[in-house]
């Protein structure tokens, strides 16, 4: 059987030493010790600035979640899967609607799993290094690799995801405002962009990026206020109850309903991904063990309760479910914007969700490169030496921070 230094990657004895998760079990805690004690205890030296609140940390898992970002992007898969090509409807408004309060719920019950946890292993390493503490003795080193290759994995696709969404959007705006003709190849190009924007706040402006976390949780509250608003008052005509909570549609051409909920809860599932983004942030928190722990629940429960607000305010301003699917823009949401509030104000409306998409792009990368940063901190990604270096200047993972955004460039070329 390979030995736990092969598992996770070729560990030296120096990596070992200093408590990669190859190494011994922590100390017992004592509620006195600081933050950097703690991560001393769990094995680690502090490198990175710990220079965040407890607000400024939830801030970043609450702009990560994102309900105008998630939402928004995939409204067009819980409409209908794939998009108009396909012509397959997932549910529609019922589970649009009641997936998002049955994924939420859940979601919250593994938050509040995952908070209890992180209150005693407040490192960046988040889910592999509690995989390898909680799992038996002897396979805990395959368990730590497995989680933390999936979590690394899954981070650049969300990153690539999230900022892929904010070109799609971004693109039908500019199609709107100026007649910018939408082809794959400029999306692409968009993308690229905002990519490269994301990484240079990251490596550059790393006060500036905690200060717009900040910004961003009043941009979320505030923009989702005002669109639900309008969306309210401003349309001479709603859908009816009946449909927005009980309207289902199966035209996948499959005939196990239960295979066509599943599908739909994907724009509810992904939505909450990156609800563990607070524990890779740990280290740069104050009072981690406290604050790591209530940011994961606050932003799970906060995000619950919008969500299912916004999701309402759209299904019920639906003016015409076709016409959105058929939408030349290619984003259901904007056009659902355009019946209800007309050319002027739907394309206010729509940089509000674009404004809240970028936000979270930008914690994405941030979150991200943290989990970058800790995975080869113990060895477990090709070149680690390189991956898991500081900026003496920013004490920030500078190189973590473009391999996240190379990686998800990679992942929609």
């Amino acid at each position: 059987m390979p030995s736990a230094r092969e598992l996770l990657g070729g560990m030296t004895d120096d990596d070992i030493a200093r408590g990669a998760p190859g190494a011994s079990a922590p100390v017992q805690v004592s509620v006195s010790v600081s933050d950097e004690e703690r991560l001393a205890q769990l094995g680690y030296t502090q490198v990175l600035a710990r220079r965040m609140s407890a607000f400024s940390n939830y801030a970043v898992s609450f702009t990560i979640i994102s309900v105008l970002s998630g939402c928004m992007t995939l409204y067009l898969f819980g409409m209908n899967t794939g998009g108009p090509v396909f012509g397959m409807n997932t549910g529609g408004p019922a589970v649009i609607t009641w997936g998002w309060v049955g994924v939420g719920l859940m979601t919250l019950f593994v938050g509040l799993a995952m908070a209890e946890i992180c209150s005693a292993y407040p490192t960046s390493a988040g889910l592999y290094f509690w995989a390898h503490r909680l799992a038996p003795e002897r396979s805990a080193a395959a368990w730590a690799w497995f989680t933390g290759w999936f979590n690394v994995l899954g981070q650049v696709a969300v990153t690539a995801g999230i900022d892929f969404g904010a070109a799609s959007f971004l693109a039908a705006y500019l199609n709107l405002e100026f007649g910018f003709e939408v082809t794959p190849g400029r999306t692409i190009l968009l993308f690229a962009a905002i990519l490269l924007l994301h990484g240079l706040l990251n490596t550059f402006g790393v006060r500036i990026v905690g200060l717009l976390n900040s910004i961003s949780v009043w941009w979320h509250v505030l923009g989702l206020v005002v669109i639900v608003g309008a969306l309210a008052i401003v349309p001479d005509s709603h859908q009816s109850a009946s449909f927005v909570f009980t309207e289902f549609v199966n035209n996948t051409g499959w005939g196990s309903g239960l295979y066509v909920v599943l599908l739909g809860l994907l724009m509810a599932r992904y939505t909450f991904t990156g609800c563990d983004a607070f524990a890779h942030m740990t280290e740069e928190t104050h009072d981690a063990s406290t604050a790591g722990p209530k940011g994961i629940v606050r932003s799970i429960w906060t995000s619950w309760v919008a969500g299912f607000v916004l999701l309402l305010g759209f299904t019920f301003a639906i003016q015409s479910y076709d016409g959105a699917l058929g939408s030349k823009t290619g984003v259901p949401p904007a056009q659902i914007l355009l019946d209800a509030l007309g050319a002027t104000g739907g394309k206010l409306l729509l940089l509000v969700i674009i404004g809240a998409q970028l936000f979270c792009g930008m914690a994405s990368v941030t979150a991200n490169s943290r989990m970058i940063y800790a995975f080869p901190r113990d060895g477990a990604l090709p070149f680690s030496h390189l991956w898991h270096t500081v900026s003496p200047r920013t004490r920030t993972p500078v190189a973590a921070v473009w391999l996240a955004a190379r990686w998800s460039w990679a992942c929609r070329t």
